[in-house]
């Protein structure tokens, strides 16, 4: 007798939620404009929708790559999100600042300031960094922010207008598949 006959009638798997990956440059002004789009999606469909930030720090963005690491430390230490929304909202202070501001940012949402200065430091996330972008340039993203979700590639940048809808779109049709498939 086989181990899976021994353990009984096995539940049909439910397939896991949909992903939406969010490319972003955390000293781009424009990704700072998709953030509130960001939150409606994230208010919209809370946890039946998988949100990730993917990284992809623009080279005319000098402390990009430096804040991509510091908000990879800030999920580690429980922040990512609220990281990620006080850095973007700090965009034009980044630029001048920089990498300060990052230090500063941590410090204001109670992370361990020292431990981001650390990782910096460190390059402890440099390759989940460079894999973002190396994933990003490889499904074709060219600017931020991007979007991928079901397969399809959205690009932001200049103008977000009608994007949310078609996220949205996507994001409901993904939803009724899984439960059609579920069900």
């Amino acid at each position: 007798m086989n181990d899976a006959a021994a353990s009984g009638p096995t539940r049909p798997v439910r397939p896991a939620r949909p992903v939406l990956d969010v490319w972003c440059d955390l000293q781009c002004p424009d990704c700072a404009t998709a953030l509130g789009d960001v939150r409606a999606l994230r208010e919209r469909f809370g946890d039946r929708l998988e949100i990730r930030l993917r990284h992809f720090p623009l080279a005319k963005h000098k402390h990009a790559y430096a804040a991509a690491q510091a908000a990879e430390e800030a999920v580690e230490q429980g922040q990512g999100w609220p990281y990620v929304e006080a850095v973007l909202a700090r965009t034009e202070e980044l630029g001048r600042r920089g990498e300060k501001v990052l230090l500063d940012v941590a410090a204001e949402l109670g992370l361990d300031a020292e431990e981001i200065d650390t990782a910096l430091v460190d390059g402890r996330h440099l390759l989940t960094v460079d894999a973002d972008g190396a994933e990003a340039k490889a499904i074709g993203v060219t600017g931020t922010p991007t979007y991928e979700i079901g397969g399809e590639r959205l690009d932001g940048g200049q103008s977000q207008e009608g994007l949310r809808a078609r996220i949205e779109e996507i994001a409901e049709r993904l939803l009724a598949d899984q439960d059609a498939t579920a069900g």
